[in-house]
């Protein structure tokens, strides 16, 4: 057994369960009980109190905007720069499987930073596609064997290759890992493009914080040119800023738990500590981080996670439905099955606000997709048997939901684009229009994926399922030379 296997078996809390506190499990059983609660009260009152499913779901969702907007309203005025007097190395790890079509284009933009990376490895998990022609023609680099790791690029001297047979994005990762000896690692999927100032603001992030276990940077999804594909960016980009500001408001608690694998930084060392990813779970980096935190509980150690608004990065995004419900069904089966594992943490003193505050929110979102599933359908429920004294309130408190949601949707993209420093400029009108009409639409099929995340997470049915690639080979097509 590896160094690597040794750790994981001894800080996983899918192999090495806790004790659950009391209190995490009156949390956990309380959330399931308030919700059949609420539900009764439909056969059981007249008037608004009959969506008392509904009111709940508006209320809570209104109460964490209300958080994020405290929080976040810090960006309004510039952050301090943060100082170093040491420079960490930083090295990439690539992680792709069947990524031909994107990969030369994610290395390029690697190679085209400002602050170019100490080493990029390519971590190739068992592709099929034309990934070795590539690799061949574009870098001069001849294929290792299986399991091995290539020489360096004789054109590009900081790129090596590691072939690995196919065994998932978690242990391709892991076996990259052991394969650098950087300070700091930057695990990029292979359809994410960096912006050029991304890999030095991540450098002196860490630098600057002793203290910083891992950092994620903030998103832009791109999806293919086709209708639906411009549907789906249109409500994924408004989507991607308001999760990002309540990262960064969860941050300030010292709450963070979810960073984009996408675009994620590291301390090697701390992962390799923890025993790296877990290949068992749909969402490694998110199981991650909540392996660090503990390992920082156990030992008073005081590690951070943060969100860098300074470090941009383009990466593709599902755009038709089915790969849309795909994806998220994997990311909700993902949060599942690791709030399941950790759920010790759970309204546990011991870590800090991430456990009095984070854990209990994460408890009730758990149950936040049925209760809006349940709301809506009631509301169909109501109008469909002519209960229009019960129909016309619920409409009004829609109505009024919809006000605070764009209100605190038009605020967050000056904050946004202040924090970032993202050119890009929303369109107000069209900011709008996604306001009124993501209740009906958008938020209802984020719903239904979450439905059948919680369908993956029961029946143990952890597939990844096939994904397509549209928006970033559309966009940005690299021909190997």
């Amino acid at each position: 057994m590896s160094s690597l296997d040794t750790a994981f078996a001894a800080y996983s809390p899918r192999l090495n369960p806790r004790p659950v506190p009391l209190i995490s499990r009156l949390i956990s059983a309380s959330v399931v009980i308030f919700l059949l609660l609420l539900f009764a009260q439909a056969f059981i009152r007249q008037g608004l109190g009959a969506w008392a499913t509904g009111v709940v779901y508006v209320l809570y969702d209104t109460a964490l905007l209300i958080f994020t907007f405290w929080q976040v309203r810090i960006l309004a005025r510039p952050l301090p720069e943060p100082s170093a007097t040491s420079r960490p190395s930083l090295g990439v790890i690539v992680a792709a499987h069947n990524e031909a079509q994107v990969l030369a284009v994610t290395i390029d933009t690697l190679l085209a930073s400002n602050d170019p990376p100490d080493a990029i490895l390519l971590a190739d998990d068992g592709s099929t596609d034309d990934s070795r022609r590539v690799m061949m023609q574009r870098y001069g680099l001849l294929p290792p064997e299986i399991g091995m790791l290539s020489p360096p690029s004789p054109d590009v001297p900081i790129l090596r290759w590691l072939r690995l047979p196919h065994g998932g994005k978690a242990r391709a990762l892991n076996a990259a890992l052991t394969q650098i000896d950087t300070d700091i690692v930057l695990t990029v999927d292979a359809d994410t493009l960096l912006e050029p100032q991304s890999l030095g603001a991540m450098r002196r992030a860490f630098a600057a914080e002793p203290a910083l276990v891992a950092a994620t940077g903030v998103l832009n999804p791109i999806c293919d040119h086709s209708r639906s594909g411009r549907f789906f960016q249109w409500f994924q980009a408004y989507e991607y800023v308001r999760n990002f500001l309540s990262r960064f408001a969860w941050e300030r608690l010292n709450g963070l738990l979810l960073i984009s694998g996408a675009c994620a930084g590291f301390r090697r060392q701390a992962v390799l500590d923890v025993g790296g990813f877990d290949p068992e779970c749909l969402v490694e980096d998110y199981e991650l981080i909540h392996r660090l935190h503990r390992y920082s509980a156990d030992r008073s150690l005081g590690w951070h996670v943060r969100v860098i608004g300074e470090v941009r990065a383009s990466t593709d995004a599902p755009g038709t439905l089915g790969a849309f419900l795909r994806q998220r069904r994997r990311w909700f089966g993902g949060f599942l099955q690791t709030q399941h594992w950790n759920r010790d943490m759970v309204g546990n003193g011991r870590f800090g606000l991430l456990g009095t505050a984070m854990l209990p929110v994460k408890a009730l979102d758990t149950l936040q997709p049925i209760y809006g599933l349940t709301a809506f359908a009631l509301l169909l429920f109501f109008l469909a048997t002519g209960r229009t004294h019960i129909a016309g309130p619920i409409l009004m408190v829609i109505f009024a939901k919809i006000l605070i949601d764009l209100s605190f949707h038009l605020w967050s993209l000056r904050i946004y684009r202040r924090w970032t420093g993202a050119r890009e400029k929303a369109s107000t009108p069209l900011a709008v229009l996604a306001s009124l009409i993501e209740p009906f639409s958008f938020q209802l099929i984020r719903h239904s994926a979450a439905a059948w995340g919680w369908w993956t997470f029961l029946t143990g049915r952890s597939s990844w399922g096939r994904q397509t690639r549209g928006g970033i080979h559309a966009r940005q097509q690299v021909p190997a030379e």
